[in-house]
Protein backbone atom coordinates (compact mmCIF):
# COMPACT_ATOMS: atom_id res chain seq x y z
CA UNK A 1 0.00 0.00 0.00
CA UNK A 2 1.20 3.94 -0.83
CA UNK A 3 0.33 6.58 2.00
CA UNK A 4 -0.29 9.90 0.47
CA UNK A 5 -0.55 12.38 3.44
CA UNK A 6 -2.82 15.19 3.10
CA UNK A 7 -4.42 17.41 5.88
CA UNK A 8 -3.21 19.27 8.99
CA UNK A 9 -2.63 17.77 12.13
CA UNK A 10 -6.01 16.47 13.98
CA UNK A 11 -7.06 17.58 17.31
CA UNK A 12 -10.30 16.29 19.83
CA UNK A 13 -11.29 18.78 22.58
CA UNK A 14 -13.15 17.78 25.50
CA UNK A 15 -15.85 20.75 25.72
CA UNK A 16 -18.56 21.82 27.86
CA UNK A 17 -20.60 24.46 28.22
CA UNK A 18 -19.86 27.14 31.13
CA UNK A 19 -23.69 26.33 32.19
CA UNK A 20 -22.32 22.58 32.36
CA UNK A 21 -18.96 23.94 34.62
CA UNK A 22 -20.94 26.04 36.88
CA UNK A 23 -22.84 22.90 37.75
CA UNK A 24 -20.32 20.22 37.83
CA UNK A 25 -16.14 20.59 39.10
CA UNK A 26 -13.70 20.60 35.85
CA UNK A 27 -12.20 17.15 35.64
CA UNK A 28 -8.62 17.00 35.91
CA UNK A 29 -7.39 13.12 34.16
CA UNK A 30 -9.55 11.25 31.90
CA UNK A 31 -10.75 9.19 35.32
CA UNK A 32 -12.57 12.06 36.45
CA UNK A 33 -15.05 11.51 33.26
CA UNK A 34 -16.89 8.69 35.08
CA UNK A 35 -18.58 11.50 37.59
CA UNK A 36 -19.70 13.14 34.29
CA UNK A 37 -22.53 13.14 31.87
CA UNK A 38 -20.65 12.34 28.76
CA UNK A 39 -22.38 13.26 25.04
CA UNK A 40 -21.67 9.47 23.30
CA UNK A 41 -20.58 9.02 19.64
CA UNK A 42 -22.09 6.10 17.73
CA UNK A 43 -20.20 5.32 14.82
CA UNK A 44 -21.65 4.30 11.61
CA UNK A 45 -20.69 0.54 12.42
CA UNK A 46 -22.81 0.88 14.98
CA UNK A 47 -20.50 0.47 17.62
CA UNK A 48 -20.14 3.32 20.33
CA UNK A 49 -17.04 5.44 20.03
CA UNK A 50 -14.62 5.48 23.38
CA UNK A 51 -12.74 8.62 24.00
CA UNK A 52 -9.09 8.26 23.84
CA UNK A 53 -6.05 10.38 25.60
CA UNK A 54 -2.71 9.99 25.84
CA UNK A 55 -0.24 12.24 27.99
CA UNK A 56 3.48 11.42 28.37
CA UNK A 57 3.46 7.86 26.84
CA UNK A 58 0.50 6.58 28.81
CA UNK A 59 -2.26 6.08 26.97
CA UNK A 60 -6.38 5.67 27.82
CA UNK A 61 -9.06 4.52 26.70
CA UNK A 62 -13.18 6.03 28.51
CA UNK A 63 -16.27 4.35 27.70
CA UNK A 64 -17.27 7.60 28.63
CA UNK A 65 -20.80 7.36 30.50
CA UNK A 66 -24.06 9.55 29.99
CA UNK A 67 -27.87 8.76 28.56
CA UNK A 68 -27.24 10.80 25.36
CA UNK A 69 -26.11 9.34 22.02
CA UNK A 70 -25.77 11.09 19.19
CA UNK A 71 -24.27 9.86 15.73
CA UNK A 72 -23.29 13.44 14.03
CA UNK A 73 -20.60 16.31 15.35
CA UNK A 74 -22.41 18.85 14.70
CA UNK A 75 -25.71 17.75 17.03
CA UNK A 76 -22.62 17.05 19.86
CA UNK A 77 -21.24 20.00 19.42
CA UNK A 78 -25.24 21.65 19.74
CA UNK A 79 -25.92 19.35 22.79
CA UNK A 80 -22.72 20.16 24.47
CA UNK A 81 -23.56 23.99 24.33
CA UNK A 82 -27.04 23.70 25.90
CA UNK A 83 -25.10 21.90 28.66
CA UNK A 84 -26.29 18.70 28.27
CA UNK A 85 -22.64 16.68 29.39
CA UNK A 86 -19.31 17.01 27.94
CA UNK A 87 -18.46 16.46 24.48
CA UNK A 88 -15.42 14.70 22.49
CA UNK A 89 -15.06 16.90 19.20
CA UNK A 90 -12.29 17.37 17.11
CA UNK A 91 -10.87 20.78 16.98
CA UNK A 92 -11.53 22.67 14.39
CA UNK A 93 -15.60 21.35 14.95
CA UNK A 94 -15.53 23.62 18.33
CA UNK A 95 -12.44 26.37 17.45
CA UNK A 96 -15.70 29.13 16.97
CA UNK A 97 -16.85 28.26 20.42
CA UNK A 98 -13.95 28.35 22.15
CA UNK A 99 -12.79 31.55 21.26
CA UNK A 100 -16.57 33.13 21.54
CA UNK A 101 -16.59 31.28 24.95
CA UNK A 102 -19.83 29.40 24.31
CA UNK A 103 -17.66 26.01 25.26
CA UNK A 104 -15.11 25.32 27.37
CA UNK A 105 -12.10 22.86 26.97
CA UNK A 106 -11.00 20.61 29.54
CA UNK A 107 -8.22 17.86 29.41
CA UNK A 108 -5.72 19.80 27.12
CA UNK A 109 -2.86 18.20 28.16
CA UNK A 110 -4.21 14.43 27.89
CA UNK A 111 -5.72 15.21 23.82
CA UNK A 112 -1.86 15.27 21.88
CA UNK A 113 -1.69 16.36 18.30
CA UNK A 114 -2.33 12.93 15.87
CA UNK A 115 -1.19 12.88 12.10
CA UNK A 116 -3.41 14.10 9.61
CA UNK A 117 -5.63 11.62 7.30
CA UNK A 118 -3.70 9.85 4.67
CA UNK A 119 -5.01 8.88 1.06
CA UNK A 120 -4.05 5.00 1.12
CA UNK A 121 -3.60 3.18 -2.56
CA UNK A 122 -2.20 -0.19 -3.21
CA UNK A 123 1.24 0.00 -5.06
CA UNK A 124 0.67 -1.51 -8.68
CA UNK A 125 1.97 -0.36 -12.04
CA UNK A 126 -1.08 1.22 -13.59
CA UNK A 127 -3.40 3.58 -11.39
CA UNK A 128 -6.19 4.70 -12.80
CA UNK A 129 -6.17 8.08 -14.57
CA UNK A 130 -9.18 9.47 -11.94
CA UNK A 131 -6.86 8.29 -8.93
CA UNK A 132 -3.64 9.51 -10.25
CA UNK A 133 -5.05 12.86 -10.90
CA UNK A 134 -6.18 13.02 -6.97
CA UNK A 135 -2.61 12.01 -6.44
CA UNK A 136 -1.05 14.88 -8.26
CA UNK A 137 -3.41 17.26 -6.82
CA UNK A 138 -3.13 16.34 -3.07
CA UNK A 139 0.71 16.46 -3.16
CA UNK A 140 1.04 19.80 -5.06
CA UNK A 141 -1.72 21.29 -2.56
CA UNK A 142 0.98 20.30 0.09
CA UNK A 143 3.76 21.28 -1.71
CA UNK A 144 2.30 24.64 -1.71
CA UNK A 145 1.71 24.70 2.03
CA UNK A 146 5.01 23.69 2.85
CA UNK A 147 6.90 26.53 0.89
CA UNK A 148 4.20 28.85 2.48
CA UNK A 149 4.78 27.59 5.99
CA UNK A 150 9.03 27.46 4.87
CA UNK A 151 8.86 31.18 3.85
CA UNK A 152 9.23 33.73 6.19
CA UNK A 153 5.95 36.19 6.55
CA UNK A 154 6.54 39.98 6.09
CA UNK A 155 2.96 40.39 8.09
CA UNK A 156 3.74 43.46 10.35
CA UNK A 157 7.05 44.17 8.78
CA UNK A 158 7.66 47.85 7.96
CA UNK A 159 9.02 47.83 4.26
CA UNK A 160 11.13 50.88 2.91
CA UNK A 161 10.41 51.71 -0.68
CA UNK A 162 12.88 54.21 -2.60
CA UNK A 163 12.01 56.75 -5.00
Amino acid sequence: MIAVPFGDTQRFAIVGSPAYFARHEAPRTPGDLHAHRCIRTRMPSGAIYQWEFERHGEAVRIDAKGSLMLDEPGLTQQAARAGLGLAYLSEWNVATDLQAGTLVRVLKGWTPPLDGLCLYYPGRRHVPAGLRALIDMIREHADARRLRQERPSSKGKARTVRR
